[in-house]
């Protein structure tokens, strides 16, 4: 299963210490059935075999509504787990070790926060990027946001779908539009709310205008 600018519209990125008293399989189920069209299992504290078990219980969530499923970083939980593929960061493994274990058929998203990474991404083979930190995000404390005028250009540059990163919300998201981006990566925004369900209809709906 490869990517598409579609499947970028709302990317979903998990974090098991938004769950409260749901699961984070239960959360991932209401995310997706109301509209989530990707999902990133980013859960850096949770050992090697635990998150096995968890991909694999979550790409069987996915398969039901025809989610792409990826992992952060961990290449190796990839292929034990058999999901769809990997999002590696600057510092994360290199991309061609990281395509000569997973072979042709796997996704592998790059982040690519400047217009000369996001180039050197497409032309080594990524499937999609993310670019940003967009927003202040509590995420990554040590980042700057990035200049909306480079992720326009990034988006002008690269013919492979962008996912525009950090700090997004429901009350910044209107303020991508125009910058051409093919969707929005988010974490608190969907499972940090009340109704994670709820809250994906919404963005999802704001985000069919901002890709307009």
């Amino acid at each position: 299963m490869k990517v598409n600018k579609e499947s970028m519209l709302v990317y979903a990125i998990t974090d098991r210490h938004w769950t409260g008293e749901k699961t984070l399989e239960q959360q991932v189920d209401e995310v997706l059935k109301n509209g989530a069209t990707f999902l990133q299992i980013r859960e850096k504290n949770m050992p090697h075999d635990e998150l096995v078990k968890e991909a694999v219980l979550i790409k069987e969530i996915a398969k039901k509504y025809n989610v792409p499923v990826v992992i952060d970083d961990d290449i190796y939980a990839v292929i034990e787990s058999g999901v769809d593929g990997v999002h590696i960061g600057q510092k994360d493994m290199d991309y061609i070790e990281a395509r000569k274990l997973l072979g042709d058929d796997k996704i592998i998203g790059m982040t690519a926060p400047s217009v000369e990474l996001a180039k050197k991404a497409e032309k080594l083979g990524a499937d999609y990027i993310g670019a940003g930190a967009v927003f202040n995000t509590s995420t990554k404390k040590d980042t700057k946001p990035l200049e909306l005028s480079t992720l326009r250009e990034i988006c002008s540059s690269i013919s492979i779908p962008v996912v525009a990163i950090g700090g997004i919300d429901h009350s910044n998201v209107r303020k991508l539009k125009g910058t051409d981006i093919d969707g929005v990566a988010v974490i608190s925004a969907l499972f940090g709310a009340d109704d994670p369900g709820e809250a994906t209809r919404e963005l999802v709906s704001i985000m069919k205008d901002v890709v307009k």
